[in-house]
């Protein structure tokens, strides 16, 4: 994390000392880096230079709405996977027509809120989904922009619970698949073919995959144009990969330069959908020591922040590495970092040489992508804090829960 240093043993993100927003807005909390996300969007968007493009930016990935408006300001695009990601994009300043729907079950409330915003394209999972787009956009009067989601049946070579470019896994429409049912899409008055995309999986460190995916989407826009087929854009999806240990993922310009090289010459416009590469190492999520437990086994650092803060070592048994926000002398020993949640595997770390006590202020790093938005209130526990740090100054972008809003909505049956 380029924009996260130690100045004089205080670690600092964007010039701004942890432990110090720490105190100010208490634990667990989220802290991003404004400059950060802005530089890993530019990469990107400065990687595309010379073609007509948009960078849509993965809502999935980070959804506060600072960091939406953040990205909007910069120009970017946004892929959504819900209706309230698209209430989200809009109440951050983005725009329904810059923004591409994907997702396997889209409800037909969720549709026709995107239809009446204008949306930019429904990215096409399933024929059914199509039916169902087609009736909607028929009961409104509207024909909808789609494209279809496919499914090139290639091994992004990362987790499973990630990979989404096998025939085996729910997602897109398959390869052999997809021509007939675009010709099927072209019949139909209430809707408009404006694109093709995938999406093969995240966490990818290697472009070779990805670069594969481009080109086998390419050569079925080419059957596509040749059937009087034309598409406006190609998406080329997101899912590069970012070091949370020892990975030596390609860079941004690998994956572009290796899929532009798939797409020269090509007149459509070139879509990416980036979302952990943009915010995943612009983030860290700070928690604060309650209690050092030692066994007979183990050796504990008992946190404030659990599983219910950050849940993906307990899922994908991730790694995220833990550092004091202030240093401090003295030997360091083993800990598993675990938190106060009810169940065995509420471990944010485990085999993790600290020095560290009581009170003593931890960040867990690259925390920034499928961190808050993967948060939850198991054990009634009120959702962390979220602070934007921008230009040395750190702002309050979503305040902490609290114990009463976990059961507002809930009512008590008379007897």
């Amino acid at each position: 994390m380029s924009f996260l240093e130690r100045k004089g043993g205080a670690l600092h993100l964007d010039g701004v000392p942890l432990a110090d927003v720490a105190e100010r807005f208490g634990t667990p909390c989220y802290v991003y880096s404004r400059g950060a996300i802005e530089a890993q969007f530019r990469a990107f968007d400065e990687g595309l230079a010379g073609v007509e493009h948009l960078v849509c930016y993965a809502v999935k990935a980070g959804s506060n709405l600072a960091i939406l408006d953040a990205l909007a300001r910069l120009g970017a695009g946004f892929d959504i996977v819900s209706g309230g990601e698209l209430a989200r994009v809009l109440a951050a300043g983005g725009e329904a027509a810059k923004t591409l729907f994907s997702g396997v079950g889209k409800r037909e409330d969720e549709i026709e809120f995107a239809l009446k915003s204008g949306i930019g394209c429904l990215n096409i999972e399933s024929e059914a989904e199509l039916a169902r787009v087609a009736s909607v956009a028929k009961r409104l009067g509207k024909r909808a922009p789609i494209a279809l989601r496919v499914n090139p049946d290639i091994d992004a070579r990362t987790h499973p619970y990630i990979s989404t470019g096998l025939r085996e896994t729910k997602f897109g429409v398959p390869y052999e698949e997809a021509e007939n049912l675009y010709r099927r899409a072209a019949a139909m008055r209430e809707i408009e073919v404006v694109g093709v995309g995938c999406h093969i999986g995240s966490q990818l460190t290697s472009a070779g995959p990805f670069v594969d995916a481009a080109g086998r989407i390419a050569a079925l826009a080419d059957r596509l144009a040749r059937a009087g087929i034309a598409l406006r854009h190609i998406d080329i999806g997101g899912g590069i990969g970012i070091r949370y240990r020892d990975e030596k993922p390609e860079s941004i310009g690998a994956f572009l330069d290796g899929a532009l090289g798939m797409l020269a010459g090509r007149k459509e416009r070139l879509m990416v959908d980036p979302g952990r590469s943009i915010v995943g190492n612009a983030g860290v999520l700070l928690t604060r020591v309650e209690y050092v437990k030692a066994s007979s086994a183990k050796k504990f650092l008992v946190v404030d922040a659990a599983m219910n803060d950050l849940v993906r070592p307990a899922l994908y048994g991730a790694w995220h590495d833990v550092i004091p926000a202030r240093k401090k002398a003295g030997k360091s020993r083993v800990y598993d970092v675990v938190g106060p949640v009810c169940e065995s595997a509420d471990f944010l770390a485990q085999r993790r040489a600290l020095v560290a006590s009581a009170g003593d202020v931890l960040a867990i790093l690259s925390a920034g992508a499928y961190g808050m938005v993967l948060s939850s209130n198991y054990n009634s526990r009120p959702r962390a804090a979220e602070i934007l740090v921008d230009r040395g100054r750190a702002h309050l972008v979503r305040a902490r829960e609290r114990v009463a809003q976990l059961f507002a909505s809930e009512s008590l049956v008379a007897a």
